[in-house]
């Protein structure tokens, strides 16, 4: 198993130029700024659209790191461009699902994480990630659940015929798709419509919802 890989902006996490780390991150907390990390596979839209969201002051957060499992995918080039140290861990490294998990939590614990967000992370999780953050890992996936579960879920929707689609925001559960509700936008499927067409409607909305999501989630945990 070889070590996870880090992007040069990776920050040494002991300690800041004063040495206060742990002072930083607990005035952060106290002026409301939750800590998220990003977990991504692909391209990395959602986490662009949610970095946008907090550079314009719509969500009182940081993206504090970047976890990407695939070697080449687009997600790495996005965290550069905002700044966001970036981790590669090949799931290829692991023996089991259970023990990549594990080697994420320790990421994640590093750097003091308080949401963890989905966007577009193709392993399915066990349960030793899930309790490390119970309540507090997010998922967007592209159909209104409870439709429309798991893979290819918008070929899934184009194919049955339904005339309306879209995106849900929810908590990440060991079942797949099927934590509580947080957030969805409706996608109408037009007789014009191909998938790509499809795909990038439902892209916009969830580019929508997601930071807004994590913004009212997050609030609410603060109650």
């Amino acid at each position: 198993m070889s070590s996870p890989e880090i992007s040069s902006t990776t920050p040494d996490l002991s300690q800041d130029a004063h040495g206060h780390q742990g002072n930083r991150d607990e005035c952060e907390r106290s002026q409301g700024i939750t800590t998220l990390a990003v977990l991504a596979s692909g391209s990395g839209s959602n986490l662009e659209a949610i970095a946008k969201a907090i550079e314009k002051g719509q969500l009182l957060a940081k993206i504090a790191v970047v976890i990407y499992n695939e070697p080449e995918a687009y997600v790495k080039q996005r965290a550069d461009k905002f700044g966001i140290p970036a981790i590669l861990i090949n799931h290829r490294d692991y023996k089991s699902r259970a023990e990549l998990d594990r080697a994420i939590v320790d990421i994640l614990k590093q750097y003091h994480i308080d949401l963890v967000i989905m966007a577009g992370w193709m392993r399915i999780v066990t349960q030793v990630l899930i309790d490390a953050f119970p309540e507090r890992i997010l998922n967007i996936h592209p159909s209104l659940l409870p439709s429309f579960k798991g893979i290819h879920a918008i070929e899934q929707a184009f194919n049955y015929g339904v005339k309306i689609t879209g995106c849900t925001v929810h908590i990440l559960s060991l079942e797949v798709d099927s934590g509580r509700i947080l957030k969805q936008a409706a996608v109408p499927i037009l007789a014009s419509d191909n998938l790509m067409d499809l795909q990038k409607r439902i892209q916009v909305q969830e580019h929508i919802i997601y930071p807004a999501a994590i913004a009212e989630y997050a609030q609410s945990l603060t109650k």
